[in-house]
């Protein structure tokens, strides 16, 4: 099992690294060609999308992994990292597949192959990674802080830097998301603070999930992190490896 989820995992991290690089090329080349000279600017937009964020994140974090297990490591907070990046893309799926399929995204022309691996292949094998790859431990519930942490970070970011910058190509303010723009919105920041507390929900939905999947007993292999004791009153199968 861990032998397969080594092959996997590479599998993944190269495929969604791939996905992310060769979006970057396809849009680098479409700026040029459309003759726009602020690449740098374009780049940060590039890279303000939570879906190349999470996907990145999944990249560096699947590394992670693949090293610790070479070194036969295991320790809790990979699977912290690991519960954080996989509700991330888990809600990066859900989100575009529900409100996004088939609108142009700002970040130059779209690469089709790529725009899949990003929102439908690469959150599938994180799912399936929580639930099926070894060394998964169990977490406390008072993590749902940490994963909801940097999209909240994310959602001010983006709602701050979207009225201060300027797009040529749309003549306005720059957002990643369509549905976060407040000049197109049909009712402006009403209709922008919905999509956030809806957003918020599911993430917070999709978080508490991983964590529960995390406390499902999987048989005598299943990880019980060392220090549940500090994150919750001791459970009558706490002294169980």
């Amino acid at each position: 099992m861990t032998a397969l989820f080594l092959v996997l995992r590479l599998g993944a991290i190269l495929a969604i690294g791939a996905a992310v690089v060769g979006q970057i090329v396809t849009s680098i080349a479409f700026w040029t060609a459309q003759g726009l000279t602020d690449i740098p600017f374009r780049l940060v937009n590039f890279f303000s999308f939570f879906t190349i964020e999470s996907n990145v994140a999944s990249v560096v974090v699947l590394t992670m992994a693949v090293g610790l297990t070479l070194l036969r490591r295991d320790p809790r907070w990979i699977s912290m990292l690991r519960a954080v990046v996989t509700t991330y893309m888990a809600t990066t799926g859900i989100v575009y597949n529900l409100l996004l399929r088939g609108i142009e995204l700002p970040q130059g022309s779209t690469l089709d192959w790529s725009n899949e691996i990003l929102h439908v292949w690469g959150p599938l094998y994180l799912v399936v990674d929580w639930l099926f790859a070894p060394g998964r431990h169990r977490l406390g519930w008072k993590h749902i802080g940490t994963i909801v942490a940097f999209p909240i970070v994310w959602a001010t970011y983006t709602l701050i830097r979207g009225p201060l910058t300027y797009d040529v190509v749309t003549d306005g303010p720059w957002y990643p998301y369509p549905f976060l723009n407040p000049v197109t919105s049909a009712n402006g920041y009403l209709s922008v603070a919905f999509y956030v507390i809806l957003i918020a929900a599911v993430i917070g939905l999709v978080g508490a999930g991983v964590i529960r999947i995390s406390r499902l007993r999987r048989g005598p292999g299943a990880r019980h992190a060392a220090g549940d004791a500090e994150l919750e009153p001791a459970a009558p199968d706490a002294a169980h490896p």
